[in-house]
């Protein structure tokens, strides 16, 4: 029997503020521990929570990018359980009145547009973190950092609409670039600021029955993402196959043994003992307020990759990443204005510069030819002042020293020979150099022309009208007198 995964995700993404949701500490990553900690953030006894606007604005931000209503009222309500990095022994979070409700992510993926719909947006503070390892007694001690605990979070829930582990992983990358051009969260996987939980049940192909969900946590990165549910659907598939049961539980990802290993029973909502917070008011939002955040609100990525593929004329492939980072579709846009050209300024910057930047480990933000520059490399090649070929050396010039490319070609002597009297000269050369390449083509065997083109080109050192060589190539091996 073959079984299909249903899958959901709930994201948590760290909003981008200086202070915490319910204090004034600050958030800022890789301070010494429990440096950015004070009475509230710490639970003490006494002490009130006070929420942070720019928070709101920031969940409300989200909740529009995702295309959710916007509820007039939500309720902050304390989630109640018991961990070490909890001081309180709750988390303050929203449960059954949330931020946001309703909304959908639509992508193009494959020239098929595909949906998922987001259940719901809320927003919650972070716990702390527990540190197993890293001292002497690591071995019998867990130390706790306070640094997170309070962090603003929102929670963004997905129903289960997605059919696969690797369209899970694509729908987190488009869901990283909506928040990131949305402005509220920076997408440092690596540092927190951005994780994601797996919900994942199998079921016969063909069922419409819901299987029973086990839950993945606190996967940090797309591969992971895709690596554990990936394992988690075979594992739950041979299962039921051998006449098993799956549990229902929460399970972590072991990324050096690439398995899923149990953690925990999943709890349900009654566990956790939800009720309002007392110490916290309704959050009413005004509804002009409302307005003005979505009015702000900047081209996202799905709408400017569209934008690319009707008004530059891109293909889907070359659209997508270009489109997915705010700072590399600025670059192309400048590159294709200065160009002239969008679908040789997207090339170059998917080929050649985007080679340079997995190179050296480098941003876009960090490479040292500017879109005016690169943009004048792509008028040469059409102007037919240089060849492509030549181009290429050109481009690496200027990557290495940040001289233009007219000084480049014009101080080294590299515009494109299209002299037919010149090229003559050089054809003659290379067929006398090369009968054997000769007889074959006379004889039949055409594909050799490609290579004695090479040689012309060689000899010319990439300068050569490629068309020009072509035409008089083929005018000299045709005329049995050519040689």
């Amino acid at each position: 029997m073959s079984f299909e995964p249903v899958i959901g995700l709930e994201i948590h993404a760290q909003l981008l503020t200086e202070s915490k949701i319910f204090c004034g500490c600050s958030t800022a990553f890789g301070a010494p521990p429990n440096s950015h900690v004070c009475p509230v953030c710490l639970g003490l006894p006494g002490a009130l929570p006070v929420l942070n606007q720019r928070a709101v604005e920031h969940a409300v931000r989200t909740a529009v990018a995702l295309g959710c209503t916007v509820h007039e009222a939500s309720i902050f309500a304390r989630k109640n359980y018991f961990y070490p990095d909890l001081p309180k022994g709750y988390q303050i979070s929203q449960y059954e009145e949330p931020l946001a409700t309703d909304g959908c992510l639509e992508y193009l993926a494959g020239g098929t547009t595909r949906r998922v719909r987001i259940m719901r947006v809320h927003m919650e503070e972070d716990a702390g973190k527990s540190v197993h390892d890293g001292f002497p007694d690591s071995g019998s001690k867990t130390y706790l950092d306070f640094n997170r605990s309070g962090v603003p979070l929102v929670e963004i829930v997905t129903e289960p609409d997605l059919r696969a582990p690797s369209e899970a992983a694509r729908f987190f990358q488009r869901l990283r670039g909506i928040l990131l051009a949305a402005g509220v969260n920076d997408g440092n996987m690596e540092e927190g600021s951005l994780r994601c939980d797996a919900n994942v049940s199998v079921r016969p192909a063909g069922s419409d029955a819901l299987g029973v969900k086990v839950e993945i946590k606190n996967l940090n990165s797309f591969r992971f993402l895709e690596r554990a549910l990936d394992y988690e659907v075979r594992r739950q598939s041979a299962l039921l196959e051998g006449g098993g049961t799956v549990v229902q539980e929460t399970r972590l990802w072991d990324v050096a043994g690439g398995r899923t290993i149990s953690m925990r029973s999943k709890e349900e909502a009654h566990d956790y003992r939800y009720f309002p917070d007392p110490d916290l008011p309704p959050l009413v939002l005004d509804a002009e307020w409302v307005s003005r955040v979505r009015e702000s609100m900047p081209e996202l990525p799905e709408a400017r990759k569209r934008r690319f593929m009707t008004e530059h004329g891109l293909p889907e492939r070359d659209a997508t990443p270009l489109a997915d980072d705010q700072e590399l579709a600025t670059y192309f846009e400048e590159t294709a204005a200065a160009a002239k050209n969008p679908r040789a300024a997207a090339h170059w910057i998917m080929g050649p510069l985007a080679h340079r930047m997995k190179t050296a480990g480098a941003g876009i933000g960090e490479v040292t030819v500017t879109p005016a520059a690169l943009g004048a490399l792509v008028r040469l090649v059409d102007a037919g002042t240089i060849s492509n070929s030549v181009a290429r050396d050109v481009f690496e010039r200027m990557a290495d020293t940040g001289r233009s490319p007219e000084a480049i070609v014009e101080a080294e002597g590299l515009s494109q020979i299209g002299d037919s009297d010149e090229l003559q000269a050089v054809v003659r050369r290379t067929l006398a150099d090369n009968p054997a390449a000769v007889k074959k083509y006379r004889a039949g065997k055409t594909g050799t022309l490609g290579f004695l083109v090479g040689q012309v080109m060689r000899a010319t050192r990439g300068r050569a009208d490629p068309r020009l060589v072509n035409e008089l190539l083929k005018r000299a091996l045709d005329d049995p007198e050519g040689e």
